[in-house]
């Protein structure tokens, strides 16, 4: 799809499942699940949508997925899919190596969303993208490196840590701009460093991927926050100041984790309350 300037295209590293319950926090189950049918585990099915931005020369990958270094015992918490396509499939499909992505932006690096940063090499993980520049906020990587008990198992360095001994990370605080046009934006309350994502294609074309602060269309209300997120009520101030200013700009959303909606838009159903429309 075009925005602007910006030739975009969604490319799933697969499905993936966890639970729902964590996923919509303090929200019960019965109200949910008329959005996210789960299975017998409780589960509901998900995916990690990577964004691929091409802008003349540029070409900037917005997350990785979840990547190729899990164990076995990993594929069957997460019901990971061995029978569909992956993100470098998706990137080849597109016509592109990993070796032609010039900018990769990560939102944060819990492991669905910087799996495919490194990859599996005779000697260890080596970097997926050589000729790369990864960007990666300050506060994340910080907490990445120091995390507490309870998101601990999120964070793997081996995701992480091979691009620094590379010398291609690019380190920031509050915002940046990688490639005109997109600028990763700090909005904590998931991660202590999550970023979203804001594309300015002209013309008014405005696009946003909102990574985990509002991770699918069933998570667009202000309260309907994830038991996964380390400080909800700045999760909330943050829906609160970014989902209004979407849905008044008529911007294309981009949900990370929804498998049926990953594009649509936010609109206002009613004052105070908003919804995802599809752009289907």
């Amino acid at each position: 799809m075009r925005l602007g300037r910006f030739e975009l295209r969604i490319l799933s590293d697969g499905e993936f499942r966890l639970d729902g319950g964590a996923m919509f926090g303090v929200v019960p189950k019965v109200l949910w699940q008329a959005f996210k049918e789960p299975d017998e585990q409780n589960r509901i099915r998900m995916t990690t949508n990577c964004l691929l931005v091409e802008a003349g020369d540029d070409l900037l990958l917005i997350d990785t997925g979840v990547g190729d270094k899990l164990d076995e015992r990993a594929h069957q918490i997460f019901g990971l899919r061995k029978d569909e396509p992956r993100l470098l499939e998706r990137l080849a499909e597109a016509g592109f190596e990993p070796e032609d992505v010039t900018h990769v932006l990560l939102s944060h690096l819990h492991f669905d969303h910087c799996g495919w940063n490194t990859r599996r090499g005779s000697n260890g993980p080596v970097p997926t993208f050589p000729k790369a520049r990864y960007w990666i906020s300050r506060p994340e990587i910080e907490h990445a490196r120091s995390p507490n008990v309870r998101d601990r198992s999120s964070y793997l360095p081996e995701n992480w840590e091979p691009l620094f001994e590379a010398g291609l990370v690019e380190l920031f605080d509050d915002s940046a701009e990688p490639i005109g046009g997109v600028r990763a934006v700090l909005a904590p309350g998931h991660t202590p460093g999550m970023c979203v994502v804001t594309l300015d294609g002209g013309d008014a074309d405005r696009g946003i991927f909102l990574a985990d602060l509002v991770p699918t269309v069933a998570h667009v209300p202000f309260t309907w926050i994830m038991a996964f997120d380390l400080e909800p009520l700045r999760t909330l101030r943050e829906k609160q100041d970014w989902i209004p200013r979407v849905a008044s700009g008529g911007w294309t959303c981009f949900f990370v984790h929804d498998r049926d909606e990953p594009v649509g838009r936010i609109v206002q159903a009613e004052p105070g309350r908003y919804m995802a429309e599809s752009s289907a």
